[in-house]
């Protein structure tokens, strides 16, 4: 038996080492760690697991209700991957955030709608309406280009993803624009004449995006949402294997049949 002395360096002794451990990385872990947004990102997600968890990939899913915290937890390595953006918006993101965060594979696209409780058809928006929109650049941008196409507005391009306000060429209604946060859109539908709002909040609000917009982009809009990851663990096996079960013949019908046209595979 050790005398208490050395059982005490002992024991200091392996406190420190256990300290000077280096830590699990996130991309380490027996766990795969997504974060996402809950409508549909999220889930989607749920609808996967239970092929990861057979394929030996433990699936743990983080839901955001914003689309800043998504980047950040993966790019500070809380999280191996995301999934709930489009490439506009990472390209913005990383431009002024300084990440690197990069694209895995394309997923889905949500047709961006233009919604009212005060007026039935575009042709109805008065002169003076105000119309709430996202406040991201990449996001008031797609928003100012679904105004173009339903003719309510001019942009000076309208092949330009990142758009803004100084770029209305034209405004024949002289509408009133007010940007907010894209969760708040769907809450301020009363107080407002228009409110372009991203698919998942308008879901998660049960606006119905093919029954209750006004206006919606068409399905071959080039914004699709996609798995994303760090440089360094971008071709991790675990994450492929997620990107596959995303992209397969499974999840296109599960999208199909749940979202009815709301949510659009784009594979």
């Amino acid at each position: 038996m050790l005398a208490p002395s050395r059982r005490l360096l002992l024991a200091a002794a392996l406190a420190t080492l256990a300290a000077c451990a280096p830590a699990k990385r996130a991309d380490e872990a027996d766990t795969l760690v997504i974060a996402a947004t809950a409508v549909p990102h999220a889930e989607i997600l749920e609808f996967v697991k239970p092929r990861l968890a057979a394929e030996g990939v433990e699936l743990e899913i983080r839901v955001f209700n914003d689309y800043v915290q998504p980047n950040l937890v993966v790019d500070q390595r809380q999280a191996d991957a995301n999934y709930f953006q489009t490439g506009p918006y990472l390209m913005d993101f990383n431009r002024t955030r300084g990440t690197k965060l990069q694209i895995v594979a394309g997923v889905h696209v949500e047709p961006f709608g233009a919604y009212s409780r005060r007026w039935k058809s575009i042709a109805d928006i008065p002169q003076g309406a105000t119309v709430a929109l996202p406040n991201d650049p990449s996001t008031i941008g797609r928003a100012l280009l679904l105004l173009h196409s339903a003719g309510l507005i001019t942009v000076k391009d309208p092949t330009n993803a990142l758009s803004t306000l100084k770029d209305i060429t034209a405004n024949p209604k002289n509408l009133k624009f007010r940007e907010l946060e894209a969760p708040a859109l769907p809450r301020v539908l009363d107080q407002v004449d228009l409110a372009l709002i991203n698919t998942n909040y308008a879901l998660d609000a049960k606006l119905n995006p093919t029954r209750d917009a006004l206006a919606i982009e068409s399905k071959d809009s080039p914004y699709v949402n996609f798995l994303v990851a760090r440089e360094d663990n971008a071709a991790d096996p675990r994450i492929l294997k997620l990107a596959a079960a995303l992209r397969s013949p499974e999840v296109r019908r599960f999208i199909e049949e749940k979202y009815k046209g709301a949510v659009i595979p784009a594979f």
